[in-house]
């Protein structure tokens, strides 16, 4: 009877040593960010963004540097001008600026629209090639390792090669 005991005591704690090793979950990491920025695609998606960005900004210092030469023509004119034409100038002056700062805001909005609509079909394109080489090679978690995402310690699986290679890089 005690050698029965013994041996179930031995086969639970033989189960339960298999069921917490098969309970183990896969972990390997990626740095996402750095993997997005090697992508062509990316560096052409930057390129555009800058391009319409230098646009805006030209608009933009075109609108104020007309309105700055403006203001500069009626304060030379102020003194030969009534009082009335000079508030009127004035209000004429603060509705341009209204209007420069409107402009700017739209330019962000619309800049953060295109960098959204960009990036979005990228950082897809990433995620699936993750989730599909992190599936192939049987690991249940994917940690993001990029600088500042929380992880301070990455010694796991890399997978950066692996999806680079799913990637055609």
């Amino acid at each position: 009877m005690k050698q029965f005991r013994t041996l179930f005591i031995a086969l639970a704690l033989m189960i339960g040593a298999t069921a917490f090793t098969n309970a183990q979950s896969k972990v390997a990491h990626i740095a996402t960010q750095e993997l997005v920025q090697t992508l062509p695609e990316y560096k052409s998606a930057m390129d555009q963004l800058q391009k319409l960005e230098k646009t805006y900004d030209a608009e933009i210092k075109d609108m104020l540097s007309e309105a700055q030469s403006t203001m500069q023509r009626y304060e030379a004119e102020a003194n030969t001008k009534s009082e009335e034409e000079n508030q009127k100038r004035a209000t004429e002056l603060q509705a341009a600026q209204r209007r420069i700062q409107e402009h700017s805001a739209k330019a962000r909005q619309d800049l953060q629209k295109k960098e959204n609509d960009l990036l979005r079909p990228i950082l897809e394109k990433v995620r699936t090639a993750i989730q599909k080489v992190a599936r192939d090679k049987g690991y249940d978690y994917v940690l993001d390792s990029t600088t500042g995402t929380g992880v301070l310690l990455a010694d796991g699986y890399d997978l950066m090669p692996d999806v680079k290679k799913e990637l055609g890089m």
